[in-house]
């Protein structure tokens, strides 16, 4: 199947760039790996999108996803496997279907960060989680722990504070990326218990968490929870990449002004992309950009 631009990843940023490509009159097809509208969807509640007070991430997306459909874009779910550069086009590999496009825009986002502890993987699912938005409420009345200091983890302190018991906050330093408003904000949630200049040592349980080892200014203390939501950042995740795209020191993609990579035709946007500042307002920004870049406005 032959495309003007296919764009990999559905969150803010790709339907921005889809919309803008498609309202041009190209033809975009969309992949989605997991869920349209990608880590946004799974925020409980936003409040720095304009023109909305506070909604949740689900319905914002939601909204960008049927608008973007309305004008033409076509989405479909499948997982990149091979990116490569040809002569005149590029081929785009799933597991079921093979594309091509002249153009091509990478907006899949990151994956969360792991702790790199002993059993983590062969916890996950059984008391460690990393969205406290989809596995929350399996833990209502449960003493809970939360391993961060950013905004995903602000977000799961609020939306746990509503269901769980008791609430550990455990960050490695005394200073919060979220700033000082919003830690006092969240001082005055009950049962929640911040810890600073702290860090996870161990996972206890056999086929089940149940306590998490935590080193406090080297002092050891056991906390008994019945799960660790890991809020600890996204890494980028690039491995369907056969192509030499210029990179920063961390792995997410380096472009210019209008999302263009160091690849003719190969731009990027979203938090694929090396920049200082993650959040859905500059996400959507950038789709808009590589979108009209596609189109040759900018």
């Amino acid at each position: 199947m032959k495309y003007d631009v296919v764009i990999i990843g559905a969150g803010p940023a790709g339907l921005s760039a889809g919309l803008f490509a498609v309202r041009a009159g190209l033809k975009v097809l969309c992949l989605e790996q997991l869920a349209i509208g990608g880590q946004a969807s799974l925020s409980a509640n936003i409040e720095n999108y304009p023109g909305f007070v506070s909604i949740s991430g689900f319905d914002l997306t939601s909204k960008m996803e049927e608008q973007a459909k309305h004008y033409g874009l076509q989405v479909e779910y499948g997982q990149v496997k091979k990116l490569r550069k040809n002569k005149n086009d590029f081929s785009i590999k799933t597991e079921n279907e093979l594309y091509h496009a002249e153009k091509v825009i990478i907006a899949c986002g990151s994956e969360t960060r792991k702790l790199g502890l002993e059993r983590e993987r062969e916890l996950t699912g059984r008391g460690i989680s990393y969205c406290a938005s989809c596995d929350g409420n399996f833990f209502k009345g449960k003493s809970v722990a939360i391993v961060g200091g950013g905004n995903t983890a602000l977000e799961d302190v609020k939306y746990m504070s509503k269901i769980a018991k008791k609430i550990y906050l455990i960050h490695r330093s005394e200073h919060f990326k979220f700033g000082q408003h919003s830690l006092q904000n969240i001082s005055q949630i009950k049962n929640l218990e911040i810890i600073t200049n702290a860090q996870v040592k161990a996972l206890n349980g056999e086929d089940e968490l149940q306590s998490v080892d935590v080193s406090i200014k080297g002092k050891k203390k056991t906390l008994k929870v019945s799960v660790l939501f890991v809020a600890i950042g996204y890494q980028p995740k690039l491995d369907f990449l056969d192509v030499e795209v210029k990179k920063d020191k961390f792995g997410y993609i380096i472009t210019d002004k209008n999302m263009k990579t160091s690849i003719d035709n190969l731009y990027a946007c979203g938090d694929i992309v090396s920049k200082d500042f993650r959040q859905v307002i500059n996400a959507c920004s950038e789709g808009a950009i590589a979108g009209n870049s596609c189109v040759g406005v900018v």
